[in-house]
């Protein structure tokens, strides 16, 4: 086990020259009513940092035309995705419409100094794109470390300079590469916990402990402040605090997430690779609908157009929004060690009561053109190993035999859903409701893949899992799942301490009717940290020892490998 871990951040006030309001409110763009908002606490921080802090080593400083830090994602050999979001006046707050084009300069060094500037240019963020910006350099080397920064070069907030960001290029496609390593992530609910995961990746990507960050969905969450608090109520407040519906919205309470030190930071540090889930979204949508749109919201493809392109404003993403006639899923290849595939299990899939995508014949969670796509790199890949970043669980969970007794228990890690309802498989919002699909991937692997190099990395459950992929009396690979950043988990929905006789009966009920798994534990939050080497692929499991408390300590709470087809025990 890993010692506990502390992270101190240090404190340079945000600098608010020219951001005095008065009485000053901005307005974001709500559908149903438009609603004002006092822009004082988040020009000063007040609802983001109770401990008086800011971002520390990266970045060093906040800049007011900066409030939204740096990000960086999507490496490839010669070029990373570069993204920031630039406040050109006190007005101008996410989702509000308003603001002045501004124009950027942009600077990519070798340098934590900036003394060997290797690329720039500039850019111009527009209320189009909610003054975000996404810059591709190109030209970069492979497998190196660079450092970035944005300047303001016109308008009011001239000279303006942004945090500087670390960001890394990936290696070769040919690159015989010994190992990489990524923290893994999902679900970070602002309401239930800080969001000290992002802090513990910030300091371990400065320290060179981490190549890569995957966050694999509900990077936000939409609901109205107090919908969804965590165990002792909510921790801090949504902004904004309606049930989230327009784009304005959405873009709103993206600009709310990246106020949070730790995020930024996080972002700051380590170059990410995303996908999303349904909490960017809306609760359990699929390609028709959503769980909990109601028509007096209006037409959900209004509604989720307007959050795919919030989204794209906002993450370090390469391409478009599929409302766009683009497309989230993608490949990124680690030179020949390994190649990790996103999907996005939301855009394409049926709706729960079976009815097939227009144009398709049968129940899916991919749909055809994404099957077709992942069919085709499985196939013709030389990558040792096939990572899949998979934003919903892929091994079954069955409750066939489980005690009458205990299936009540095991109803909040569903949202309250009643189990016995949901007939032999937990959770139908999984591949468990899609067993075709299922089925069909297995059989590739089975004939592509035998050899057990294919690792699932799974986020949504809220909870922590591993086990391997069996098909045809054999082993395919593993899935690893992480559990939330601080949405709420199994011992928050029924007031209980973690690692509570509850919660342990439960897990132990899981493991005896699903003997594929080896690891659960139905309480913690944190992260996983996952190292591909030729050889094996090793999952550790970081907790936070209170989400709710700031600055709380990390520690390694369970670790494992996977190798040769087996699953152990670190």
């Amino acid at each position: 086990m890993g010692n506990p871990r502390t992270w101190r951040l240090s404190r340079r006030h945000l600098l608010v020259t020219g951001l005095a309001v008065g009485g000053a409110t901005a307005l974001p763009a709500s559908q149903d009513a438009v609603r004002a908002r006092s822009l004082q606490a988040y020009v000063d921080g007040s609802d983001h940092d109770p401990l008086g802090r800011t971002m520390g080593a990266y970045p060093t400083e906040i800049h007011h035309a900066f409030m939204h830090g740096v990000a960086s994602g999507d490496p490839l050999p010669g070029t990373v995705i570069l993204w920031t979001r630039v406040t050109p006046s006190p007005q101008a707050v996410p989702g509000s419409g308003l603001g002045a084009d501004t124009t950027l300069r942009w600077d990519v060094a070798s340098d934590e100094d900036f003394m060997n500037i290797v690329r720039s240019g500039e850019v111009v963020a527009t209320s189009a794109t909610d003054h975000t910006v996404h810059v591709d350099p190109h030209e970069l080397k492979p497998a190196t470390t660079y450092y970035y920064r944005f300047e303001v070069i016109d308008g009011p907030m001239v000279g303006q300079v942004s945090p500087a960001g670390r960001a890394r290029t990936a290696p070769a496609d040919n690159a015989d590469l010994e190992s990489v390593q990524m923290a893994v992530c999902s679900c970070a609910n602002y309401e239930s916990g800080y969001f000290r995961a992002y802090g513990d990746i910030a300091e371990r990507a400065q320290a060179g402990e981490i190549d890569l960050v995957v966050h694999l969905g509900d990077y936000i969450y939409e609901y109205a402040s107090g919908d969804n608090p965590g165990k002792s109520g909510v921790t801090r407040a949504f902004e904004p605090t309606w049930e989230l519906e327009s784009i304005g919205d959405y873009r709103a309470r993206y600009g709310h997430y990246r106020r949070d030190p730790e995020l930024q930071a996080a972002h700051a540090a380590a170059t990410w690779v995303v996908t999303w889930d349904d909490h960017e979204f809306a609760d359990n949508w699929n390609a028709h609908d959503a769980k909990q749109h109601t028509l007096f919201q209006g037409p959900w493809e209004k509604r989720r157009d307007g959050a795919m392109r919030a989204y794209f404003d906002w993450l370090p993403v390469r391409g478009e929004a599929p409302a766009d006639g683009g497309r989230l899923y993608r490949s990124l290849r680690f030179g020949t060690l390994a190649e990790l595939h996103m999907l996005d299990l939301r855009s394409y899939r049926s709706g729960p009561g079976l009815r097939p995508v227009a144009g398709e014949g049968q129940h899916t969670i991919m749909g055809q053109e994404q099957f077709a796509w992942l069919s085709r790199k499985l196939s013709t890949t030389d990558a040792r190993w096939a990572l899949i970043g998979n934003s919903v669980m892929f091994s079954p969970v069955k409750l066939v035999g489980l005690d009458p007794k205990v299936r009540p228990v095991i109803a909040p890690l569903l949202g309250g859903d009643v189990v016995a309802e949901l007939g032999p498989h937990m959770n139908p919002d999984q591949w468990d409701g899609y067993p075709a699909d299922r089925e069909r991937l297995l059989d590739q692997l089975a004939d592509e893949r035998p050899d057990a190099s294919t690792i699932f990395l799974t986020g949504d459950i809220h909870s922590e899992w591993a086990g391997v992929i069996n098909h045809r009396g054999r082993v395919l690979g593993a899935e690893l799942v992480t559990t939330s950043v601080s949405a709420t988990n199994m011992d928050d929905r029924m007031g209980l301490a973690r690692g509570n006789p509850v919660s342990r009966l439960a897990e132990q009920h899981l493991l005896g009717r699903n003997p594929h798994f080896r690891h659960i534990n139905l309480d913690d939050h944190g992260y996983m940290l996952v190292k591909v080497t030729k050889d094996e692929v090793t999952a550790r499991f970081l907790r936070v020892d209170d989400v709710e408390a700031p600055g709380a300590a990390i520690h390694e709470g369970y670790a494992l490998r996977f190798a040769d087809g087996r699953l152990e025990e670190l």
